[in-house]
C-alpha cells in the first residue's frame, strides 16, 4: 500500500510539474520525488545520484528546478536532494514558519528522514539564508558551504545593501501586494528576471512560463512575500549566530559578474573563517541561466 502511495504521488507530482507549462529540463530518471514530512510541514524532495551528500537549494523567482543541470553533473559521484522550500514550488504552504532558522531546520529534518548526517551544501538567493541558518545551527552537519548571489540579512553590509532602491521587493508583502499581484505573478516576476539579469534574454520565455505558473498555485505568492516579511527577524537570528562564533568550514562566496560580485565574499567574511571568492562572469544574478556551465564548474572544483 505504501508503495502504491509513493508510485501516486509520483505521477501526482509528475502531472503538476508539466502542467506548469515549461521546457525546464527534467532531472535525470535516476532521481525520485517524494513528500518528506519535516518540523511540522512536508518538502517536495528530489533525491538521486551515490557518494557523498550535497543540498541545493533554490532562492525566490525560482524552485529547485533551476539546479537540474547542477544535480544531473554531481549525481555522477554525490547524492544530490534537491528540496523545494516551505511554501514554494511543490512543498506545503503552512500559515507560519518563514523564517529562516525554521526553514533550515526543515532542511535539516529532510536529511534526518533520508539518514544523512554530513553534507555538503549549495545555494542560491533565498536559499543562502537558509542555508546559513541551518549551517549555524548545525555546524557538524555541513562539510562545504557554496553560497551564492544575495545577501544575509543582518550580516557584513547589509545595512548598506538594502539602502538600494532595486531592492523595494524586500518590503513589499501583505494583503494589498498580494491584491496587486494576483493574476498578473507574471508581470511581477519578469521585474525580477529582466532587472536583474545581465542579459534578460538569457531567461528563457518556457522557464518563465514554468515558474510563473507555479507562483501564480494557490497561496504561492503569500508564501513568498511572507520569505521577505521575515527578514527582520532574520536579521536578529544572524546576528545572533555570528556573535556565538563564525562558521568554520570551508565557504565557496560566489557572485554574477554583473550582480554582486565580489560582494559575497565580503558579505561570508564577516559571518564565516575559511571563505574562498568566486565570479561567475557574464552573469547578473541569475547564475544558473545566465552561465550555468561556469557556474557548475566554481561549484565541482571547489567541492572535490
Amino acid at each position: 500500500m505504501l508503495k502504491l502511495k509513493s508510485i501516486l504521488l509520483a505521477l501526482v507530482m509528475a502531472t503538476i510539474a508539466s502542467q506548469a507549462g515549461a521546457a525546464i529540463k527534467p532531472f535525470p530518471q535516476s532521481f525520485k520525488t517524494e513528500m518528506i514530512a519535516t518540523n511540522g510541514t512536508q518538502l517536495y524532495v528530489r533525491v538521486g545520484g551515490t557518494g557523498p551528500a550535497v543540498v541545493l537549494l533554490h532562492g525566490y523567482g525560482e524552485t529547485g528546478d533551476m539546479w537540474q543541470p547542477l544535480a544531473a553533473r554531481l549525481a555522477k559521484d554525490h547524492t544530490v536532494v534537491v528540496p523545494d522550500l516551505r511554501g514554494m514550488g511543490l512543498s506545503a504552504r503552512p500559515t507560519g514558519g518563514y523564517d529562516k532558522k525554521t526553514q533550515g531546520q526543515d532542511i535539516a529534518g529532510v536529511l534526518t528522514a533520508l539518514k544523512i548526517e554530513h553534507a555538503d551544501l549549495v545555494t542560491h538567493d533565498i536559499g543562502n539564508m537558509v542555508g546559513y541558518a541551518l549551517a549555524s545551527e548545525r555546524p557538524g552537519l555541513i562539510t562545504k558551504f557554496v553560497i551564492i548571489d544575495a545577501p544575509l540579512p543582518g550580516i557584513g553590509p547589509w545595512d548598506d545593501i538594502v539602502r538600494s532602491h532595486a531592492l523595494w521587493h524586500f518590503s513589499f508583502w501583505g494583503p494589498d501586494a498580494e491584491r496587486l499581484v494576483k493574476g498578473r505573478e507574471r508581470i511581477y516576476l519578469d521585474r525580477f528576471w529582466n532587472e536583474f539579469s545581465f542579459d534578460p534574454k538569457s531567461f528563457d520565455e518556457a522557464s518563465r512560463r514554468h515558474y510563473a505558473a507555479l507562483y501564480a498555485r494557490p497561496g504561492a505568492m503569500h508564501a513568498g512575500f511572507e520569505q521577505f516579511k521575515a527578514f527582520d527577524q532574520d536579521a536578529i537570528d544572524n546576528k545572533a549566530f555570528v556573535a556565538a562564533g563564525k562558521l568554520t568550514m570551508p565557504v565557496l562566496a560566489v557572485g554574477g559578474e554583473k550582480s554582486f560580485g565580489p560582494t559575497m565574499a565580503v558579505v561570508m567574511r564577516a559571518a564565516a573563517s575559511n571563505v574562498t571568492e568566486g565570479i561567475v562572469p557574464h552573469s547578473g544574478h541569475w547564475v544558473m541561466e545566465e552561465n550555468p556551465a561556469d557556474t557548475i564548474e566554481l561549484v565541482t572544483d571547489f567541492l572535490k
